[in-house]
């Protein structure tokens, strides 16, 4: 397949990372329609929306310059490239749509959290869509003002990667602000960034900005253990997850459990992050809309027993949020010992 200046790219599930991702690729020139909900259609339309890369640099699309649209069929029909941003949980309803509203060949690219997602949209798509498995590793901060263009800020470091098949897609999606590469294994970079984002649960309970709950132990004793319990249960299954950042995942336990002034000598990267940044999860429970704990935790928990190992910290921690959920309260701000009573020794 082709890509070029003709390529029309749709974003289906326009949230604060699909509206980061396609911005960025409008701003390189890219022709590009977001399919979101109406608030951030209305927005879109009335006044645009602006990036912030993780330097501070603000870039402004101004109204027009991309189509936002809540209709499938006009974002979905005429695109020769559909980038999949809904959470996990809206996965099989986003493949019924791309089946029935794209055309055939259209390029199906997965850039979403979680390990099953890239499966579940080829059983819904058949061969009618080649489909491609991607891995985002940077939160985005939306700002939505109620006048003005919303605002949506790249607050971590990182670079997407995607299946190196269809040749020329990574270089074609690879633009300012959102740096793109191949990667030859992306089962195994999906099980190492779900590693990674086991800590959006934690970051939920806590209600705590990122920065501040990675710089607290006890939350990240909390973390190490679910690491751990997850590094155990893919090592039985064979599963060999990838890096993630600088650290090799099997090393991460033992860097979360360091005393605080050591961890933020190793790990001035990690704590390097935008102030006001929090996890999507957090960003769920406030709203009042459904997390993405069993593709996180959940995941983890179904593959330890599917080996005949416990993983008591990741069912505390999915306990912990279900209790959230039913309550409907936003973040609980929990304590660390209230989800894992050991954390605190």
């Amino acid at each position: 397949m082709r890509f070029d200046d003709q390529t029309r790219i749709a974003v289906a599930g326009a949230g604060s990372i699909g509206c980061y991702a396609g911005a960025c690729l409008a701003l390189a020139g890219r022709q590009v329609a977001l399919l979101a909900r109406p608030r951030i259609v209305d927005a879109v339309t009335g006044a645009g929306l602006a990036v912030r890369d993780l330097d501070g640099t603000q870039r402004q699309l101004p109204a027009g310059r991309v189509q936002a649209s809540a209709d499938p069929a006009a974002v979905l029909a005429k695109a020769d490239i559909v980038l999949v941003t809904v959470k996990s949980g809206a996965t099989r309803a986003m493949a019924r749509l791309v089946a029935r509203h794209a055309r055939p060949g259209a390029v199906v690219v997965s850039l979403q959290n979680g390990v099953e997602n890239p499966a579940i949209l080829r059983a819904g798509l058949g061969a009618r869509h080649p489909v491609v498995a991607g891995m985002v590793p940077f939160n985005v901060v939306a700002a939505m003002p109620d006048d003005g263009a919303p605002v949506f800020h790249r607050a971590t470091e990182g670079t997407t990667l995607v299946d190196p098949a269809p040749e020329g897609l990574a270089a074609f999606l690879d633009v300012a602000g959102f740096p793109v590469s191949a990667a030859a294994d992306m089962d195994a970079v999906l099980w190492g960034k779900l590693l990674l984002n086991l800590n959006n649960a934690l970051n939920a309970l806590s209600g705590l900005p990122l920065a501040d709950e990675l710089a607290d132990r006890r939350w990240r004793r909390v973390l190490a253990g679910q690491i751990a319990e997850a590094l155990g249960a893919m090592k039985a299954a064979g599963i060999r997850p990838a890096r993630i950042g600088r650290l090799r995942p099997g090393l991460l336990p033992a860097v979360l459990r360091l005393p605080d002034p050591l961890f933020r000598r190793l790990a001035r990267r990690m704590l390097a992050v935008d102030p006001a940044a929090r996890s999507s999860m957090w960003e769920d429970l406030e709203r009042g809309r459904p997390t993405e704990i069993d593709q996180f935790q959940g995941a983890v928990i179904a593959l330890a027993e599917r080996h005949g190992l416990a993983a008591p910290a990741n069912r505390a921690v999915l306990a912990a949020i279900r209790r959230a959920e039913r309550a409907g309260r936003g973040a609980p701000r929990l304590q660390p010992e209230a989800v894992l009573p050991q954390a605190g020794r």
